[in-house]
């Protein structure tokens, strides 16, 4: 088995990025094969916990306050109706819960309510994990010890392309939050979007960058844009598609023990194209109806197409169904409260 390196530079990706496609797929299907059941493809829910009003100016991004996309704002949803959608998500065959909050960061007042959504999804014996923005220490540290198994940070493309698509913080400070997500002891969940302009380069520093980090991400999210009108990057150019199955495929070279997800922009996606990206080492996906606020394809429709290709979805050891159900009722009703919702923004 082939030595996990953090030492890639960009000339070696780029020249990756390069080679004809059935070298490249083949290679990282080879690679895939040595570390993971080719035919199993791990499956996680997320929820959009708390909707619109982000502060932040990222140009792909409908949930920010700079852009006007009819995205209605929603403040922080209550701690029992998220323990419903985990249950939902979890009888139709999720192990992990992902809950996403459109914040710059979590200021003190939103953590109580955080913790006990983190502690009611553990309970389901689904895995967890959270993207809330940028975190410090001590809320990292506050978030593993209520159970957080998984912490999405985006880097979203290279540091050199970086100033293009985001003002309002740094390539550092995304960086800081990796290093305080992992001195706290939880997962990392970090990759990024194509799609936005960038060059093959940009790409390949990207990769370097997540591949070069102390350990790599557990979970490597490889996103599609998903042009949103009134964002300013709703006219752009569509990508090859061919070129986001390299950015799949070298992702899964460098990263060979990591999940690769294809996570937004598969509702433009052909059954074909994903079937592709499994080929080419992706081995893990959000299903729902939405990923976040945009279009996800229906879970059903997934579970299909995982019967048409031989694909089951990744099992993790929990608890039986039995128990599972007992655990979120009572979950759902320590949280009742008579406020539905808790204005975080």
């Amino acid at each position: 088995m082939p030595q996990i390196r953090n030492d890639w530079t960009i000339e070696e990706v780029q020249n990756l990025l390069q080679m004809p496609l059935n070298d490249l797929v083949f290679e990282a299907q080879t690679v895939h094969r040595q570390h993971f059941n080719p035919n199993e493809v791990q499956v996680s829910t997320l929820l959009s916990i708390k909707t619109g009003a982000c502060p932040e100016d990222c140009k792909y991004c409908p949930q920010s306050a700079h852009y006007h996309t009819g995205l209605d704002r929603e403040r922080l949803m209550a701690v029992e109706s998220v323990l419903a959608e985990a249950q939902a998500a979890k009888e139709k065959g999720a192990s992990r819960f992902c809950m996403g909050a459109a914040w710059r960061n979590p200021k003190d007042r939103d953590m109580p309510y955080v913790i006990e959504m983190i502690k009611g999804v553990k309970a389901l014996g689904l895995e967890s994990c959270m993207t809330l923005g940028m975190l410090s220490n001590e809320q990292a540290k506050m978030l593993q010890q209520a159970g957080l198994d998984y912490y999405n940070h985006n880097l979203d493309t290279s540091p050199e392309f970086y100033g293009d698509i985001i003002t309002t913080r740094t390539y550092q400070d995304r960086l800081n939050t990796l290093n305080n997500v992992r001195d706290a002891g939880m997962k990392v969940c970090a990759g990024g979007i194509v799609g936005m302009g960038e060059s093959v380069t940009d790409r390949a520093s990207l990769l370097v960058q997540l591949a070069n980090l102390p350990k790599h991400p557990e979970s490597v999210p490889i996103n599609m844009l998903v042009k949103v009108e009134g964002t300013p990057f709703a006219k752009l150019e569509d990508l090859d598609n061919f070129e986001f199955v390299r950015t799949v495929a070298v992702a899964r070279i460098l990263m060979p023990a990591s999940h690769v997800r294809l996570s937004a922009g598969r509702e433009d996606m052909s059954d074909e194209m994903q079937a592709l990206c499994f080929l080419a080492g992706a081995n893990s996906i959000f299903y729902g109806e939405k990923l976040l606020t945009t279009a996800n394809p229906e879970a059903d429709a997934d579970l299909r197409l995982f019967e048409r290709l031989g694909i089951k979805p990744e099992q993790r050891d929990g608890y039986d169904d039995e128990v599972h159900t007992a655990v979120i009722e009572d979950a759902i009703k320590e949280q009742q409260n008579p406020v539905r919702y808790y204005d975080a923004s």
